[in-house]
């Protein structure tokens, strides 16, 4: 069989393969070379999906009547002057995008720079080239894609319903106007404007931006991410733990301004948020990564979507470290989506929040259980027989406007706890607080070089399968940082020697089983960090207040301080609210007061 070249039409419908999918991959083509040229206005225009026209209209520089030509010819570029691709500052840059649409589609192209007397427009029909002639048009270039598709028939079937194709189409667009708030971008389909978002400035205007694209509820529920590190500079905004959803596709992270999938970055978000979510929600989040152009390589791929980084640990490190301190900065915040599910479910037809909000996980923690649990170190001492109401003071009780959680005023069903503020109401759940009160304690205690240890009187043997008895044996020195001392005791049990002094009384036989369980569920390849923050989220949970547990006053009041005074303490470990706050007009609201 003789080796021969392959004709260059043929060359452009294989690249387009890799370039082309579908309408979506010609919007996001054709809207990077509008930014790459510098354009300041974009408007795109759909009809039936993408397959009958895209058309791409911006304010650029433009393009004279000889690079017109040039700019349907492969790899043929003007976003490499250098020739360098260690450095790449464009969008674009490999010269593919043009020549590939115009080999399945009947592409137009006129355009018109600054400065010149007219414009010029060009046409190509499955890879046939027309020659440049006069047109009719302002500064700028507009790009007409008709009959997706024509000369690749077969491509047809593999695209989906027009609306699925437009939705699609609108995903690019509001990625790339994430990166670019300074710019005005328009999406029509037949109908409407899908999205016309105006331009705006500074780091205010980036989050105006982003609550035009994702909601006021991610404004209102966000905080804002600023690290840096050697030559890295993380910037954007993350949602509160409990501001969830039930799938990543609410993450939008860029680099060097450039939207991009990448898992490691989607790993390193995970991680960030370990603490705060059970494993089947996340967070939602946009953060912008700038890197220095020879520490990236974003010619991974023709969609250039994937990145490598040069120093991949660093650039983990930075965006882990940015949102947990960003977290950190929130404070004792909850969502306010949280109270808003609360008020729906007064509604007729509506749902409690548990059926939309973050799930339960599955780790086996035994939490309908309402053992007594003695007074906990910082909780306060009870007060009164069987923790009843407190004696009263001779000092007047500070004013409820003091605290932004208020002050206690009542025990529900001895498992909420009800405090008044300066305009409402909080409700607490007092064993999901206090689990996150112990659990970052617990952290802390770890950081400091290792939880204190409280030997037991009589140590407790604890039967167990064999693997499961096998497996805590083998992490008996992770185990032992957090002060839960264990040992092998013959086959399939172990026998406990010390536990964590946090946890108090606790039921160590649950505690083991629980800690066996999720130990089956953490990868022993996972970092060390990940292995223990499980472990601890674990004890955590039985060494908390449980529901049922009675509390006096003064030890409501004292939850209550301790979570104003706790990095995260709106979300359980778990990324369930620990309190609900209404305000008074909310309640009045329920009464047809307003």
């Amino acid at each position: 069989m003789t080796i021969r070249r392959l004709p260059e039409t043929l060359v452009n419908r294989i690249a387009a393969g890799e370039v082309v999918e579908r309408p979506a991959s010609i919007v996001k083509e054709l809207v990077e070379n509008s930014l790459d040229a510098g354009a300041r206005r974009i408007e795109v225009t759909l009809r039936d999906g993408g397959r009958a026209l895209v058309a791409v209209v911006d304010d650029g520089g433009g393009m004279a009547a000889e690079e017109l030509a040039l700019a349907v010819e492969r790899h043929a570029t003007s976003k490499l002057p250098d020739d360098d691709l260690v450095r790449i500052t464009s969008l674009g840059f490999r010269g593919e995008a043009l020549p590939s649409i115009g080999a399945v589609g009947r592409l137009t192209l006129t355009s018109r720079p600054p400065g010149a007397d007219a414009a010029w427009s060009l046409t190509v029909e499955g890879g046939r080239v027309g020659k440049p002639a006069p047109a009719a048009h302002p500064t700028g270039t507009r790009v007409e894609v008709r009959d997706l598709f024509y000369a690749t028939p077969a491509r047809l079937k593999f695209l989906k319903a027009p609306r699925t194709e437009t939705q699609n189409a609108l995903d690019v667009v509001k990625r790339l106007a994430m990166a670019r708030p300074d710019v005005a971008f328009t999406l029509m389909d037949e109908t409407r404007a899908a999205l016309r978002l105006a331009p705006v400035d500074g780091a205010a205007g980036r989050l105006e931006r982003l609550a035009a694209i994702l909601g006021r509820d991610f404004a209102e529920n966000a905080v804002a991410v600023e690290a840096a590190r050697e030559r890295l500079a993380l910037t954007g905004h993350a949602g509160l733990p409990t501001f969830n959803r039930p799938t990543a596709a609410s993450q939008y992270l860029f680099v060097n301004g450039r939207p991009v999938r990448d898992r490691l970055l989607q790993g390193a978000v995970r991680a960030a948020y370990m603490d705060f979510l059970a494993r089947d929600r996340h967070p939602v989040v946009a953060l912008f990564l700038d890197v220095a152009p020879e520490d990236v390589d974003v010619n991974v791929h023709p969609a250039k979507a994937e990145v490598r980084f040069r120093d991949a640990g660093l650039v983990r490190g930075l965006i882990v470290s940015g949102l947990r301190h960003a977290l950190a900065s929130a404070g004792h915040r909850a969502s306010t989506t949280v109270a808003l599910a609360a008020l729906g479910a007064f509604r007729p037809g509506s749902l409690p929040y548990a059926s939309r909000g973050p799930s339960r996980p599955n780790l086996g923690l035994a939490e309908e259980a309402a053992a007594y649990q003695a007074p906990l170190a910082g909780l306060g001492a009870p007060s009164g027989p069987a923790y009843g109401a407190a004696p009263a003071s001779a000092e007047p009780a500070p004013a409820h406007e003091t605290y932004p959680l208020g002050l206690a005023r009542a025990q529900l069903h001895t498992t909420y706890v009800v405090a008044e503020t300066a305009d409402g109401l909080v409700i607490v759940d007092q064993h999901a607080a206090h689990e996150r009160l112990v659990y970052e304690r617990m952290k802390a205690a770890l950081a400091a070089g290792g939880v204190k240890r409280q030997m037991l009187l009589l140590p407790e043997v604890v039967e167990l399968g064999d693997g499961e008895a096998e497996r805590l044996v083998a992490r008996a020195g992770e185990l032992g940082q957090l002060g839960l001392g264990l040992e092998a005791f013959g086959t399939g049990a172990v026998l406990v020697r010390e536990v964590p002094a946090l946890l108090g009384e606790t039921d160590i036989k649950g505690l083991v089983q629980d800690l066996a369980h999720e130990l089956a569920e953490v990868d022993g390849a996972e970092p060390l960090a990940t292995r223990l923050a499980a472990v601890c989220s674990t004890m955590a949970c039985h060494g908390s207040v449980r529901a049922g547990r009675r509390l006096g006053q003064a030890e409501m009041n004292a939850l209550l301080r301790q979570m104003e005074a706790t990095p995260n303490a709106g979300q359980c470990n778990h990324g369930r609210p620990t309190y609900v706050e209404l305000k008074l007009a909310d309640v009045e609201r329920l009464f047809g007061r307003r």
